[in-house]
């Protein structure tokens, strides 16, 4: 899926330190399991701020959490001891205003913390939901992670928070594990990755709160060359503007024994990275489409991380082949039918028995979700045939899109090349049909 959201989550925070209490499990308990959503790749879990339910990001890639859509989550949250200070991300843009908070109580399953900093950006750019199709509220990263050995299920969909005191490992002959390094709290590991025929060692950020597979900087004397079988793209709003690039194909990702082959990359533009790229070490990100085709074990206080293969790992690297990316954008009122029991008079049948049941065909209103196009790939086969940024998305294949979810509809654009796809939208209150084949952005 298109990465609109990547750059969003690798924010890098300039900002001094000040002392904060720790998440610790109540009750003495040496472990909790936390369900999670895996939407676009990503970490959705339950999160509970100063007693207000709201729903996070868990994002390896960030060093505080960070609340940006509160004002619309709930009008019962409060935010401790605020002061403003100014935060700078990936984009081509300036610094943007936030607020810096004190003594939060910040509760995940079953770890408090009772004296958690966090970060409230302003920004209405900073809005997931339109895009996963769910609220999100914020992201959290390191200070979760550096208290608990951390176990992610991506297969079951679950994260387990243990006591690192108590924890024991066990034997795990067809597990990997590498070592973490850390430059400003994020945790960075090293890699293989064949590129232009060569083999060539890479530094690269892990995280989880990344939708794509990989991202790479850009360097003839690291050997990390772009192929030339490549396209343009926009990659996602970052913290400071909005992050282009190429996007391409590495042959493959060596971590330890395990290979991952054609692995999606992206090459960022320089310009959107140049804060990133303060740590001159680093090549790149290792992000959530491959993190997700493992199950893992994250020990922040032993520095080192635990791979073993799931159900994904073979699962092929693909792009989206329409061109269209997609929002929920607002609502549409459907009118249903219903069919009603009645004495006499409408549509009749009758059963086995010989009884006559009467039907009286009624509607109802119902409210849906509605979708729109947001952005159009160049040169892509929805741009071609004429379709256009706003339209709205009523039919898929002739299937009504509000009977499925955001991704499930997106899921179509990553049919077989040539497969053909039909869509009815509305434009300017106008319905109407357009027909294409998926094609690869790759040529």
């Amino acid at each position: 899926m298109k990465n609109i959201i990547q750059s969003i989550l690798l924010f890098f925070l300039a900002v001094n330190g000040f002392s904060q209490g720790k998440f610790e499990l109540q009750d003495n308990k040496e472990s909790d399991k936390i369900r999670f959503k895996l939407i676009n790749n990503l970490l959705v879990i339950p999160v509970e701020i100063n007693g207000a339910e709201l729903t996070f990001l868990l994002d390896s890639g960030v060093r505080k959490p960070i609340i940006f859509n509160f004002l619309n989550a709930t009008d019962s949250l409060e935010i401790n001891e605020p002061e403003i200070i100014y935060l700078r991300g990936l984009g081509e843009g300036e610094p943007i205003e936030a607020i810096r908070s004190r003594n939060n109580i910040v509760k995940i399953g079953n770890a408090i913390n009772i004296n958690q900093n966090l970060f409230a950006v302003f920004n209405e750019q900073l809005n997931f939901a339109p895009r996963l199709g769910i609220p999100i509220h914020g992201i959290i990263g390191y200070d979760l992670f550096k208290d608990f050995i951390v176990e992610i299920n991506y297969s079951s969909k679950y994260i387990r928070l243990n006591n690192p005191e108590t924890y024991e490992y066990k034997e795990c002959k067809k597990c990997e594990t590498l070592g973490l390094e850390f430059y400003h709290s994020k945790p960075y590991i090293n890699v293989d990755i064949r590129i232009d025929k060569k083999r060539v060692p890479v530094k690269l950020l892990v995280d989880s709160g990344g939708s794509d597979a990989l991202w790479l900087f850009e360097s003839l004397e690291d050997g990390i060359v772009l192929d030339k079988k490549h396209f343009d793209d926009f990659l996602g709003h970052g913290l400071s503007g909005s992050v282009y690039g190429k996007r391409s194909k590495v042959d493959e990702v060596y971590i330890n024994n395990f290979v991952l082959k054609n692995v999606n990359v992206a090459f960022p533009d320089s310009t959107s990275i140049a804060y990133a790229k303060k740590f001159e070490e680093r090549n790149g990100s290792f992000s959530a489409a491959l993190l997700k085709r493992f199950n893992m074990i994250v020990d922040y206080t032993n520095a080192k991380i635990t791979l073993k293969k799931n159900r994904y790992f073979s699962d092929p690297f693909s792009y989206n082949k329409s061109g269209i990316e997609l929002e929920q954008s607002g609502i549409r009122v459907i009118k249903e039918k219903q069919n009603k029991i009645k004495s006499d008079g409408g549509l009749s049948t009758t059963n086995n028995r010989g009884t006559r049941i009467v039907f009286d065909t009624q509607f109802k209103l119902s409210v849906k979700p509605a979708f729109r196009i947001v952005e159009l790939r160049k040169g892509s086969p929805a741009e071609r045939i004429g379709l256009k940024v706003g339209d709205e998305l009523l039919k898929v294949n002739n299937k009504v899109t509000y009977n499925y979810n955001l991704q499930e509809i997106i899921h179509f654009f990553y049919g077989e090349t040539n497969s053909k796809i039909r869509l009815k939208i509305e434009r300017n209150g106008v319905p109407m049909t357009f027909v294409f084949k998926l094609e690869s952005p790759i040529k």
